[in-house]
């Protein structure tokens, strides 16, 4: 089965990182009295290079979408760092996160929530032009430019995103994100939602975009199918931890850690026989992993 028909670059990306995440943890207070706070993230280290995507991967609950927040500043760091472009952004305060959306923006899951209903698409997408201070004619040429870049017709731009299909209304979203020219986007779970044709053609469209403009993608998923056709490297999430990473070409062709292996088992293939083989071998998997899990259970 083929997700998409355009293909990542074998060459690493090199250079400073654009992005460095540290021994980061995050924790949620809990109501109640003396109640430990819960604990989402553990000791997180990433990075990202400009141009480059790392994928992070993880089934629902894992922590990914809460480390795709804590960047953006939208979930309590307890401890560590997060470093963009050199300039320590743990504790950003809201005047410095405005300003930080020129350079670090966000495509949602949903695009449909993510976009007002009431207003027209021309004026969804100048309105982070707007807040910059671009001129009403500026932005105007601006989003004619976003539109064509994200291939969409010209006449969107007078039209509501209820005419719009959910892979249309997910380019909108992709072309609000990149309004601004931003360097870095951290997308969550940006294809979940579309069918598997759709997600061919988003995907493409995000390579595409990463080729013209060299941005860098934090790509969210639960799916290591469609990260391994986006990503130059990919970190694997489970229990809110990092428990494996590297070069896409080797999470994938030669996973280490029993829940990568469960991950790449999971992903569907044509074939039913060999479907109920991976099948079987990933509920072996998961069987070992949770006698290995109970072993490590303090005695009572």
């Amino acid at each position: 089965m083929t997700r998409t028909q355009g293909k990542r670059s074998a060459v690493e990306p090199q250079g400073e990182n654009i992005l460095t995440v540290d021994n980061l943890d995050v924790e949620y207070p809990l109501k109640g009295f003396r109640r430990k706070p819960f604990r989402a993230l553990t000791d997180i280290n990433i990075h990202i290079k400009p141009g480059e995507t790392l994928g992070l991967v993880g089934e629902s609950g894992s922590g990914k979408t809460t480390l795709g927040r804590a960047i953006l500043g939208l979930a309590p760091i307890s401890k560590g760092t997060v470093v963009f472009e050199g300039n320590d952004i743990t504790q950003a305060d809201r005047k410095q996160r405005r300003s930080l959306g020129r350079d670090l923006q966000v495509v949602f899951q949903d695009p449909y929530t993510s976009l007002n209903p009431s207003l027209e698409i021309g004026d969804i997408l100048a309105e982070p032009l707007g807040v910059q201070g671009q001129s009403p004619e500026a932005a105007r040429k601006r989003v004619r430019e976003l539109l064509d870049q994200v291939g969409l017709p010209s006449d969107a731009i007078n039209r509501l995103p209820r005419e719009f299909s959910g892979g249309q209304r997910q380019r909108i979203a992709i072309a609000r994100a990149l309004a601004l020219s931003p360097k870095l986007i951290v997308c969550d779970e940006p294809v979940s939602a579309l069918d598997l044709s759709t997600q061919a053609v988003v995907l493409d469209l995000f390579l595409q975009i990463q080729k013209d403009t060299g941005v860098s993608y934090l790509f969210v998923s639960h799916d290591l199918d469609v990260v391994r056709h986006i990503s130059h490297r990919v970190a694997v999430m489970y229990h809110g931890e990092i428990v494996e990473q590297g070069t896409a070409e080797q999470i994938t062709r030669d996973p280490q850690h029993p829940y990568t292996q469960r991950l790449l088992l999971a992903s569907p293939v044509p074939d039913p026989d060999r479907q109920a083989k991976r099948r079987d071998e990933r509920h072996a998997l998961l069987e070992v992993q949770r006698l290995e899990e109970a072993s490590t259970l303090p005695v009572s």
